[in-house]
């Protein structure tokens, strides 16, 4: 499989990478899972009940649940690795500041007990936004959220192997022959995790045109992100097929760093928004219209909170006068702006060459800074200004249906703790009255409202939604098609 970038966190609590989340439904296993009509569904967990008064949850795991290396999965590990989460998950904060307690009654069995009734925290243990609620051993969750975990070790349906890792190159994922499926059939996430091969290898191809030539060739099977100048060709090939597994798609968008010039004045970020033209930037995702839309909307395009509140800023073809004006206002005196360039994700570098245009064009000092995604994921992270290695500028994107959960995912808070770090109270008050507000009607009436305040601080700046193929050999088939992320299980090679 060649994937969508190299893999340089491991720890899919310790970051939002989708490729790290995608290490994590490897080797980990989760509480809960979302079944093809995103339902949550029991996962490790054999049955669980709740108290009269709505304040008491017990789960109980199902047996044969071990580690890989060959102890016995414990309620222990279930409470240490929910707290862990909950230091950096948006959803988890909320587990924590409602509970009273969490804790281990025997080896199978733990409590969330609350100070006030919860009834979305299946949902939030279930959630599908990054950091997904990974189960880790006791040892492993005990780190701080801050500190990597690098031991690999999980209860999943595959192992991590060591031995054959090849930073930058390759990595190998053997089946855990004693890992005990669910005896549901698979369903999305959830169900039965039945793994029918024997190994699965992810190559770090960075060069798409080498990646193509290698799923023609065969020797690769799968190809995550082919680029849109492929597709003509793939589809000619018989025996090669384009597949959507996500049809809701992903929505891509800018990061600015709130806390560097030029972006820590308001004016600054406002500016960036009326400077993009999302037209050009839906031909660079696709050039076949049916894969791309525009996005004005906070919660996305295709969920029950989508609203055109404070969208006046939106014209088609962008407005760069009233962006240079913007800046203008904003103070800019020629302060560098540095856009991270991901070299090995094509619509991304593309794009990011793109903006690089239109910030120069209107008198902004605008530099890339390309490296592969794997060090863009390490870098972001960096808050300092861009003389010491930090940034402006970076595009990523997210799967679509996440926006319709601002209490799970973490790019919907403005807390200062997301990169890229908007902070504003007044959201972040009515964000918190989400998981209390009772009906759809009351919280697409708060969808409005939040809206109204996140385009005015401008917490992102939106750059186009789309679908993405992946590109496969015919004898690969059973792959699983979610929102969010790809899983290994259940897909089978004839």
């Amino acid at each position: 499989m060649i994937k969508s970038g190299d893999l340089r966190v491991f720890d899919p609590i310790f970051t939002t990478a989708l490729i790290t989340a995608e290490h994590g439904y490897a080797i980990y296993d989760t509480l809960f899972a979302l079944d093809s009509k995103l339902t949550p569904q029991p996962q490790m967990v054999r049955k669980w009940s709740v108290s009269d008064d709505k304040k008491t949850y017990t789960f109980e795991l199902r047996d044969g649940l071990g580690w890989h290396d060959g102890t016995p999965v414990t309620a222990a590990d279930c409470v240490a690795s929910i707290r862990r989460w909950g230091q950096v998950a948006p959803g988890g904060k909320l587990v924590l500041a409602r509970a009273k307690d969490i804790s281990k009654k025997d080896d199978k069995t733990f409590t969330i007990e609350l100070k006030e009734p919860l009834g979305l925290l299946i949902d939030v243990l279930a959630n599908l936004a990054y950091p997904f609620l990974f189960i880790m051993r006791e040892k492993d969750a005990s780190r701080p959220a801050t500190e990597q975990v690098t031991a690999n070790i999980g209860s999943g349906p595959f192992k991590f192997n060591e031995a054959l890792a090849k930073p930058g190159a390759s990595f190998t994922y053997d089946r855990n022959e004693k890992y005990v499926p669910r005896s549901e059939l698979p369903d999305g996430f959830a169900g039965g995790k039945i793994v029918n091969v024997d190994r699965v290898i992810w190559e770090n191809i960075a060069n798409p045109q080498t990646a193509f030539a290698a799923l023609r060739a065969g020797e690769v099977d799968f190809f995550e992100y082919p680029s849109a100048d492929l597709y003509s060709a793939i589809e000619s090939d018989p025996n090669l097929e384009l597949q959507v597994l996500d049809k809701m798609g992903w929505v891509h968008w800018i990061r600015l760093n709130c806390l560097q010039k030029p972006f820590d004045n308001v004016k600054a970020r406002q500016a960036m928004l009326h400077l993009i033209d999302q037209e050009a930037f839906s031909r660079i995702f696709s050039s076949n219209p049916k894969y791309t839309q525009n996005i004005i909307s906070l919660f996305g395009n295709d969920t029950l909170y989508s609203n055109d509140e404070n969208t006046g800023w939106y014209k088609k073809g962008g407005d760069p006068e009233k962006a240079k004006q913007l800046f203008k206002e904003a103070n800019y005196s020629g302060e560098k702006v540095v856009i991270l360039q991901p070299t090995n994700i094509v619509n991304y570098s593309n794009a990011v060459q793109f903006l690089a245009g239109a910030l120069r064009k209107i008198g902004i000092n605008a530099e890339l800074a390309p490296s592969d995604w794997g060090g863009i994921v390490a870098r972001r992270g960096n808050k300092g200004p861009v003389e010491s290695g930090g940034w402006s500028i970076f595009i990523s994107g997210v799967p679509d249906l996440t926006l319709s959960d601002p209490i799970g995912a973490p790019w919907l808070s403005a807390d200062g703790d997301f990169f890229g770090w908007p902070k504003n109270d007044e959201y972040e008050a009515l964000r918190a009255k989400w998981a209390d507000t009772a009906t759809v009607a009351e919280r697409q009436a708060l969808a409005r409202k939040m809206q109204g305040l996140w385009w005015g601080f401008v917490g992102d700046v939106r750059l186009a939604q789309s679908v993405s193929p992946i590109a496969r050999r015919k004898t690969l088939s059973g792959l699983i098609g979610m929102p969010g992320a790809l899983p290994m299980w259940n897909m089978q090679k004839t």
